[in-house]
């Protein structure tokens, strides 16, 4: 039997399991079998035949099997005609077997159809298309095989292809939107023709529409190249699907980033282009100008304002293309001309960005003598803007005109140019806004792109030269960038723009930002990598010799424009120099190098000039340093470059004997391994032993810097530690045995003001402090030691006679609490887990309240026999030990240190004496505020929310403290209360930022007191009026009483503070019952003051009219006697009032 008869035998029910046998044949690559080549063999009559038994075959077998059967799970079994149970499963896998190959031979089928007599592939054709329904999600291989059935129907354009057509495309849309294959987009595309048959109106095609939308938001399809040609056709389905598309792209704009943004911009473009008669119009008007409205409307802090403007900028840089400015023109014309004399500054600062990134605006259609007429309109234009009120509007015209000029240069007339330049230069020195001066210097370089502007703009730009001067660093960073651009675009010599003096100036004393371009643009000069080191050190010298400290500064960033390679060439060049200064002194031993080597041409130095050879070492020292990352990746030029120097260091150290060389020596050994300078490692401590008391750390940091690069800082931190004990241990004794007259001679002399100086300066730097850090053990032992030096503050608080002058310091003994306070911060930071040195400072606290504050509250009980010394060194031990809370409240975040932290806080305001403290206190507060975040607000025991309370409470008393001194000694208060404004600003700008968050209670608690506070102050002044010409309104804050004064100082420094003040003010007013005609009067004079400052109209008028609503039901008041105070309250409250309510709300 031939292979067309078996498989013409094969398609009836009975032969069903030879039929799936073939269709399995025909998969398998290997198998000659090929159902494609057999339908091509077979007659048109039995192609008819096969078709007629396929659709019968396939009726019989999904009555046996229907549909609602095959949802069944596996294992279920159900009761067949012949009453027989067969497994569901097993019923499934045979009819969808039997499905996909009869779908596949009809998709094979298509293929060789030559004639319009396929009525029974047809019926088949509609057979698989009902069944789509009924299939599982899971059978994805059928849904495929159905789909190419589908598709090659309506490529064929067979009978019914609408319809197949339709499944194919929906089919394949949901599997487009599903996954990321760009297989399934390119069929998709294949497709897209299907959708101009379908109608936009039906309900039928609601889902269609909900799947072609979301092809919007799928960025796969968005990058693709197929789905942007599909996603641009879609403007084209209908009119009204137009702006659905464009309100899901906006929505989407946000969450898009910059490269798909682009696409975005380019499917419009391309939307537009192809796009005729209603289309063309709804694409210009729904979306295109829309985009335009926005760029102009949004507010630049927008997240989707640069993604509109992205879209809007490229309909601009597609000009070029026909029709693009005849578009532009006329969708701009309603509405750039009017935004660009808008009232407020960020639609004109928006309009003036687009205005000049489309320069030209015109109509191409008009006339040449209207086009010329409209560019002078714009020009003008464009002149007014960079006068413009406000500076943003400056900035952007600026950026603007000078794209303008680099673009159109050549074309635009020689005075047009001329007067823009002028107007640049002077706003290049626009005295009240640096940003302006700093865009005008960042833009000027866009101009230098286009090469035609180079001579008149060499002629221009040394008028700016002042600029590296200028007080703002950004203004000075961008007149750098100019100078850069200058010199790679050599348009002039940047040292005619500016003189080399004034740039090497600035080196010296500016930023790093400033410094690191200022060495960029003079590298060349000092650092020619292309000549030989030779020239390298002539131009070294050279510039150490004209400007010391730039050279520094220089060779500091050096490594950054150069490769270390070649800073290892000039610090081996600079040590020949050194080494030749050496052989002409006259000592040539251990020189063992060749004259080749040493030649290093004609440098003038000797040994005379030591300031050069100073100079020269520290660039050495400076260099190493800026490479040592990078050799220690290199062993072995590490080990060639120390080697170098390691034989003549001893030779350095006896010949160069200045101060600074000796200095800059140090620095050089500590980069090199000890074993390399033997006879100095051994003699380094020695030196820190042998310094004086009261060396300042200048003399002893190079010191200690180097024995920390050596990895021994233990032994400076073992001295630090001999030192103090053996000062406490000679007190000690000098104390049991001042009576003898014979003592034993020490043959050392401990230094504690020098031990402690030692130990400030290895704590201050960080570097320093890593290496401190390192060995735990010595610091344990040094850590006891200065606790145990309290005892000094002890005897110094207890003592009412002349301590003996052997006996140490009341300044040493408070450094070392300093110092023991900070250690103590250290060690629980970075090498504890527990809570050991913490509890250290929680012993001193305790030390504090049980020693210290009692000194205190005797001065204040008027206790004759306690000496002001005594109050004085109470007085500094708290506020030492209040700057060691701080910081320790700040690292360290324990909530119960931080209780008992607030608990000392409150017995220090006990004290009347406490209010010399209080200015610390406050800065505890404040750490406290900025560090407490409760986790919930439902748990009122949690510990950070009751600390918060507390920190309300000592607030309270701080206030009250005020107060009191006050009414005590007037000066003295007044000048505390002022003492007082930049904590309490700070205090108060910490708690506003706990506005909003409901587990935070400070922000409301805080206010609450100040509120009240000022209330208070208020009311006490309004009692004491005595006659109504008295009732005056106050309108600044030197008119307030103290308290009242400084606490209005500090919510006004900050608008964010005050805002949140306005907003207490007016839910106090809403929910409280401030009724009485003084409660509100008070009120008004917190608001009168705010109100004095012109801004913050918004939360004034909210407050204005509570105040207003409330103050009405006094106004029977005004019945009362002409003289009647009262009534003179109440006039002059509503006078106030309605001045402040006249003011516009545009806040």
């Amino acid at each position: 039997m031939s292979k067309r008869e078996a498989f013409l035998d094969a398609a009836r029910t009975e032969n069903v399991e030879d039929f799936l046998r073939l269709i399995k044949l025909h998969k398998e690559r290997t198998d000659p079998f090929d159902i494609g080549e057999v339908l091509e063999e077979l007659p048109t009559e039995q192609r008819h035949t096969l078709w007629s038994r396929l659709d019968s075959l396939l009726e019989q077998v999904l009555a046996a099997v229907p549909p609602e059967r095959w949802s069944l799970r596996p294992g279920q079994e159900v009761a067949r005609e012949d009453g027989m149970e067969v497994d569901a499963a097993a019923d499934r896998t045979h009819v969808m077997s039997v499905v996909e190959g009869v779908t596949l031979v009809a998709t094979l089928s298509i293929n060789v159809l030559q004639d319009d007599a396929y009525k029974a592939l047809l019926a088949c054709a509609d057979r698989l298309h009902d069944l789509l329904g009924s299939l599982p999600v899971s059978d994805e291989p059928l849904y495929l095989h159905l789909l190419r059935l589908f598709e090659a129907w309506w490529k064929k354009g067979l009978k019914k292809k609408e319809k197949f057509g339709r499944t194919a495309f929906l089919i394949c849309l949901q599997k487009t939107t599903a996954k990321k294959s760009g297989a399934d987009i390119q069929r998709l595309w294949a497709l897209h023709n299907v959708l101009l048959g379908l109608d936009f109106t039906s309900e039928d095609n609601k889902q269609i529409k909900h799947l072609l939308l979301q092809c919007f938001q799928n960025v796969n399809f968005i990058n693709h190249d197929d789905g942007q040609r599909f996603l641009v056709f879609l403007f084209r389905w209908h009119v009204s699907f137009i702006w659905m598309i464009h309100g899901v792209v906006k929505n989407q704009l946000n969450f898009f980033s910059k490269n798909v943004t682009t696409h975005i911009a380019d499917i419009y473009f391309r939307a537009w282009k192809k796009a005729e008669g209603d289309f063309l119009d709804e694409i210009e008007n729904t979306c295109i100008q829309n985009l335009m409205q926005s760029a102009i409307l949004l507010p630049r802090t927008s997240p989707v304002y640069k993604k509109v403007l992205q879209i809007v900028s490229c309909f601009h840089s597609k000009k070029t293309v026909p029709n693009v400015d005849e578009m532009l023109y006329k969708l701009y014309k309603p509405i750039l001309w009017r935004a660009l004399s808008a009232p407020n500054y960020e639609v004109r600062a928006n309009a003036t960005f687009l205005f000049t990134d489309a320069f030209v605006i015109h109509d191409p259609s008009e006339s040449s003598e209207k086009i010329d007429e409209a560019i002078q309109k714009q020009l003008d234009m464009l002149m007014g803007l960079l006068d413009d009120v406000h500076p943003r509007v400056r900035s952007t015209a600026t950026l603007g005109v000078c794209k303008i000029l680099a673009k159109f240069w050549e074309v635009l007339p020689p005075e047009v140019i001329t007067d823009f330049m002028k107007k640049l230069l002077d706003l290049a020195n626009d005295a009240s806004c640096p940003d302006v001066r700093g865009t005008v210097l960042k833009c000027v370089g866009i101009i230098l792109d286009n090469p035609l502007s180079h001579p008149l703009m060499e002629k221009l730009l040394p008028t700016l030269k002042y600029s590296i001067h200028d007080k703002s660093e950004k203004v000075r960073v961008a007149f750098l960038d100019l100078l850069i651009k200058v010199k790679a675009v050599r348009a002039a010599k940047f040292w005619d723009v500016c003189k080399m003096e004034h740039l090497l100036a600035r080196l010296v004393s500016d930023s790093p930002p400033v410094s690191k371009r200022i060495v960029n643009l003079v590298f060349k000069s000092f650092f020619p990598v292309n000549e030989s080191d030779k020239v390298w050190c002539v131009r070294c010298v050279s510039f150490l010799q004209t400007n010391g400290k730039a050279a520094r500064k220089f060779y500091h960033f050096a490594h950054l424009y150069t490769a270390p390679t070649n800073i290892v060439k000039l610090i081996l060049a600079i040590r020949r120099i050194l080494n030749k200064c050496v052989v002409e002194h006259g000592d040539m031993s251990e020189i063992n190098e060749t004259n080749k080597e040493n030649s290093i041409g004609e440098t003038p130095l000797s040994v005379g000039d030591m300031a050069l050879v100073a100079g020269l070492l520290e660039v050495v020292v400076i260099l190493w340093r800026s490479v040592k990352k990078s050799l220690e990746k290199n062993v072995e030029s590490q080990e060639y470059t120390t080697g170098k120097f390691s034989r003549v260091m001893a030779k350095y150290f006896h010949v160069f004997t200045d101060e600074r060389c000796t200095v800059a020596l140090t620095f050089l050994a500590s980069l090199m391994p000890p074993a390399s300078v033997p006879t100095f490692s051994l003699g380094v401590l020695s030196r820190l032993r042998r310094m004086e008391s009261g060396a300042l750390p200048s003399d002893f940091s190079h010191i200690i810097d180097c024995l920390c690069g050596w990895g021994q800082a233990h032994d400076i931190i073992q001295l630090i530690t001999d030192w103090l004990a053996k000062a406490l241990s000679n007190k000690t004794a000098s104390k049991d045995d001042n009576r003898h007259a014979v003592r034993i001679q020490e043959t050392e002399v401990a230094k504690p003001e020098l031990a402690l100086a030692y130990l400030e300066y290895l704590l201050s730097r960080k570097l320093t402090r890593e290496d401190v850090l390192l060995n735990h053990g010595p610091l344990r032992q040094l850590h006891k030691v200065l606790e145990a030096w309290r005892s000094v503050l002890c005897a110094h608080l207890s003592s009412t006679e002349e301590m003996d002058p052997s006996y140490p310091t009341v300044e040493t003994a408070l450094k070392a609490l300093t110092l023991h306070g900070r250690l103590s911060i250290h060690l629980q930071h970075y090498a504890s887990e527990g809570r050991d040195f913490l509890q250290s400072i929680e012993h001193m606290a305790s030390w504090v309240t049980q020693r210290v504050l009692p000194s205190m509250a005797r001065h204040n009980e008027g206790d004759e026999t306690e000496p002001d010394a005594q109050l004085d060194l109470a007085r500094q031990t708290v506020e030492i030990f209040l700057t060691v809370c701080r910081d320790a409240v700040l690292l360290l975040g324990d909530e119960e240190f931080k209780f008992q932290i607030l608990h000392l806080c409150s017995g220090i305001l006990q004290s009347e004496k406490g209010c010399l403290c209080v200015s610390l206190v406050l800065c505890v507060l404040t750490e406290m505020a900025r560090t407490d975040v409760p986790e919930t607000s439902e748990d009122q025991r949690d510990p950070a929310t009751v600390n918060l309370r507390v920190v309300d409470s000592i607030f309270h008393k701080i206030l009250g403290l005020l107060s009191l001194r006050l009414r005590k000694d007037p000066e003295g208060g007044k000048e505390l209360c002022s003492s007082l404004v930049p904590g309490l600003a700070d205090f108060l700008q910490v708690v506003q930022t706990c506005e909003g968050n409901p587990s935070n209670p400070l922000n409301d608690l805080i206010f609450s007191t100040v509120f009240a506070a000022v209330i208070v102050e208020s009311q006490y002044v309004l009692q004491k009026i005595s006659h109504p010409e008295g009732v005056i309104i106050p309108e600044t804050v030197e008119e307030l009483r103290p308290v009242f004064g400084i606490l209005m100082t500090a919510v006004l420094k900050d608008p964010d503070v005050t805002r949140a003040f306005l907003t207490k003010i007016a839910l106090s007013l809403e929910s409280e019952p401030i009724d009485s005609l003084i409660d509100l009067a008070a009120v008004l004079h917190v608001v009168s003051v705010i109100s004095h400052t012109g801004k913050f109209k918004a939360g004034l008028k909210r407050a204005a009219l509570s105040l207003n609503r409330k103050l009405q039901a006094h106004s029977a008041i005004t019945a009362n006697q002409d003289g009647d105070i009262p009534r003179a309250i109440y006039a002059s409250a509503v006078k106030k009032l309605n001045d402040i309510l006249d003011i516009p709300s545009s806040l």
